[in-house]
């Protein structure tokens, strides 16, 4: 076995060394802010416009909003987190079936991010599935408990149907046709983590993740709604706090939505704290590029004269980069910024 799962060791009251981030690269939690003008959208409005100018000012100045009115049962909200919680419960040999720390793997049990390159570990465990077709992976998903494959499988279906509606407002909000970011992104891949972070016993010395952007297109993410943990990074390197709300979204921009409409949108930075107090879970879904579309600026993004600000790629080309490196370096995005904006 390689690395050692969180969920199936003892309660410690000292965080293990390989855990303990540099003083320089700390959480500093009574540093982080609260915002209450973090975005939050009703997308039950009958004012469609307002709604889709709403997404449009979030997506340039935060990067991400929050979603209520959704359309998604909380009924089968709570059932998600449930059976997420009873999986991380299981007996040791039981997850052990699962458990990898090989990033090409469709569907795997691990720890940390990547443990194969990190120099310090971060506090999670996590559970990933691929999603879409459903028919293809369902089949390989843990059996037990009994119930997984059913909740979850419909929590994904319901979750793709919700993020493919989300791209289509975005495209509008970027003045594009309805369908054009989700033709330009292809037969859409569809991933799940299911975190899980353990009690910690000095949350102030490590992270569940560390500050990441994903590089993905758009990330749907569920979190726990007892226990807060989520925070973005606002403009002046100030984190602010994303506290749960009832039956809501956090709503992520990734990577390839900043590089299809060529800078204006940005992918926002975010990180996961964990606690002293309680345990946590949070369920993110990434929808993701075909491996063969070629990502680039939206034509009617790039002024006539202007070079647009990244170059095209597949994203076969920027997954691979992005899982090469750690989690926490420089944006991936900078490796694809085109030669002529990097020299200004």
């Amino acid at each position: 076995m390689g690395s050692q799962l969180l969920s199936t060791v003892e309660r410690r009251e000292v965080l293990p060394e390989s855990y303990i981030r540099p003083e320089s690269d700390r959480p500093r939690l009574a540093e982080v802010t609260t915002d209450s003008n973090v975005p939050l959208i009703d997308l039950a409005s009958p004012d469609k416009q307002r709604v889709i100018a709403e997404i449009g000012l979030a997506c340039r100045t935060y990067g991400f909003f929050q979603v209520i009115n959704h359309g998604i049962e909380g009924e089968l909200l709570e059932k998600m987190m449930a059976v997420g919680l009873q999986f991380f419960r299981l007996p040791p040999e039981e997850k052990e079936k699962l458990h990898s720390d090989e990033p090409s793997k469709k569907i795997r049990l691990s720890t940390s991010f990547n443990v194969r390159k990190e120099t310090v570990h971060n506090w999670r465990d996590y559970l990933r599935l691929h999603c879409h077709p459903l028919e293809e992976f369902l089949p390989e998903w843990p059996s037990n408990p009994e119930s997984f494959k059913e909740i979850v499988s419909e929590y994904c279906r319901e979750v793709r149907r919700l993020g493919l509606r989300l791209l289509g407002m975005i495209s509008l909000s970027l003045g594009l046709e309805e369908d054009y970011i989700e033709k330009a992104l292809g037969e859409q891949e569809q991933h799940m983590a299911v975190n899980y972070y353990p009690q910690c016993p000095e949350p102030e010395l490590t992270y569940g993740l560390p500050k990441h952007t994903d590089p993905n297109a758009l990330t749907v993410l569920l979190q726990d709604p007892n226990v807060a943990g989520l925070q973005v990074l606002k403009d002046g390197g100030r984190w602010i706090a994303v506290n749960p709300r009832p039956n809501a979204f956090v709503i992520n921009l990734g990577d390839q939505l900043q590089a299809l409409s060529n800078g204006a949108y940005k992918s926002v930075w975010h990180r996961a704290v964990v606690n002293a107090a309680q345990e946590r879970m949070s369920v993110a879904s990434f929808l993701c590029p075909c491996n063969s579309a070629v990502i680039s600026p939206a034509p009617g993004l790039v002024r006539d004269g202007d070079a647009p600000v990244y170059r095209s790629y597949t994203y076969d080309e920027y997954y691979s980069k992005f899982w090469s490196r750690n989690l926490d370096q420089e944006h991936c995005l900078e490796l694809f910024r085109c030669a002529q904006l990097q020299l200004q």
